[in-house]
């Protein structure tokens, strides 16, 4: 249950399905997630989908589907989780809006998770499974460092993110500016990446909803919700002639 913004403790599961739960979501990439996960974060299920620009249709179905196979009840749903990107106009407005309207519905605390902080942690997390001596120097197992995101940016430009940093517009043309060590992760990416950049992004994004999850979870059960009314995504990118408001970050250099 919540109370004061704070995640606590969940009744344990029952046979009927009666248990409390997360919901996840993020359309900040071309696959959206959908993920339903216990408040302690462990994994219920997951749905994604290449969406293309079928957001406002498919959202909301999915997230029946997804509850009604997992046997999970709406009104059970005890905390939101959400990607806030960057990613594109179309993907996070209708993500973020239907995770806001549904917390505000349902009562529950809601927190937004950076996609591209999940995506480096899922990378970070295979680095530290994959065994000592698999870190560089620059990259120390458990960390973020020595690996930069690669995110699309419109049709020449792309995002460079490290961890902890503000992304960087690369126009088109313009390499990230990598040191010794480090590794590149490309997302949405393919032919406008290096191929072992842009498979390091596949894996990344196939990890996505658990590391979503893991981190929402996290910040839920330690009572750090965000304010609905603060709560904005990181845009990539804006409809020509709209203004980006206070908190939200546009990039594009053709549609400021």
């Amino acid at each position: 249950m919540s109370e004061n913004g704070r995640l606590v403790d969940a009744e344990p599961p029952r046979s009927d399905g009666r248990r409390d739960w997360l919901l996840a979501i993020d359309t900040a990439t071309s696959r959206a997630v959908v993920a339903a996960a216990a408040p302690d974060g462990t994994p219920l299920g997951v749905t994604v989908w290449a969406v293309g620009r079928t957001h406002g249709e498919q959202l909301l179905p999915a997230i029946g589907r997804l509850h009604g196979e997992a046997n999970l009840r709406r009104s059970r749903i005890r905390g939101v989780i959400v990607g806030t990107g960057p990613g594109a106009f179309t993907g996070l407005r209708v993500g973020l809006a239907t995770a806001k309207a549904l917390a505000h519905e349902l009562r529950v605390p809601i927190a937004g998770v950076s996609t591209a902080e999940a995506l480096l942690q899922v990378d970070s997390d295979a680095m530290a499974a994959s065994g000592p001596g698999t870190a560089t120097a620059s990259s120390p197992e458990g960390s973020h460092h020595g690996r930069v995101l690669l995110l699309p940016a419109g049709p020449n430009d792309r995002l460079a993110i490290r961890a902890g940093t503000r992304p960087v517009l690369l126009p088109g043309g313009v390499e990230p500016d990598l040191a010794d060590g480090d590794e590149l992760i490309a997302v949405d990416l393919e032919r406008r990446a290096p191929v072992d950049a842009v498979a390091r992004g596949e894996r990344a994004q196939a990890g996505l909803a658990g590391a979503l999850v893991r981190l929402g979870a996290a910040r839920l059960r330690a009572g750090d919700g965000d304010d609905l009314a603060r709560l904005v995504p990181e845009y990539v990118s804006l409809p020509r002639g709209v203004r980006a408001e206070t908190g939200e970050v546009a990039w594009s250099r053709d549609h400021r």
